[in-house]
């Protein structure tokens, strides 16, 4: 394992330490070190943002874990993208009962999730705002879709937006049976 990998493994641990609360807690301390509210931040400060956490690093390991996560190359560590780093890697058992629960949403089966699709599956006939006239159906599938969309929003899932959407959820269950019993009773596989 390299710097970066044993410093995020760390950074990781520190995390799950503290419990669900975690990892929600050190989004909220990165945005607060986010001076410019660019939510990124630079390697120093990262430094120094760790080392108020108990994790001192030198200028190169926190450089490296930048260069690991910046995606935009723009020098700086995309906040969102590191907090996925994050998060402990699922088991099989998890990625199977998320793409059980793609599968079911895919009516078309061409790997991507719709509102076209979701007309098979989700009735938002009975949501309080469509029963109120203050929303359409149309408008419920599409806020419904939003959530497990990437931030680009364009009206499709695919499945590795779906798995990252759920591997935030897999993060703050302790054991496979209690995941995949929530996952069972929520999309009725």
């Amino acid at each position: 394992m390299n710097t970066v990998d044993t410093t995020v493994e760390k950074l990781r641990k520190q995390c799950l330490s503290r419990g669900a609360s975690g990892i929600q807690g050190l989004a909220r301390f990165f945005r607060r070190l986010d001076q410019d509210k660019s939510r990124s931040l630079d390697a120093r400060e990262l430094q120094q943002g760790l080392a108020e956490l108990g994790l001192a690093l030198d200028m190169a390991e926190a450089e490296g874990v930048c260069r690991r996560w910046d995606r935009d190359g723009s020098g700086t560590l995309d906040l969102d993208e590191f907090l996925r780093a994050l998060r402990p890697p699922m088991s099989q058992a998890r990625e199977a009962v998320i793409a059980a629960a793609f599968a079911k949403l895919d009516r078309s089966g061409d790997g991507v999730v719709t509102v076209d699709d979701l007309r098979g599956v989700y009735s938002c006939r009975a949501h309080p705002k469509v029963r109120s006239g203050e929303w359409t159906e149309e408008e419920v599938l599409c806020r419904f879709l939003d959530n497990f969309d990437s931030s680009e929003k364009d009206g499709q899932v695919t499945l590795a937006e779906f798995q990252d959407y759920y591997s935030g959820v897999s993060a703050s269950m302790d054991t496979d049976e209690e995941f995949v019993a929530m996952m069972t009773s929520a999309w009725r596989l």
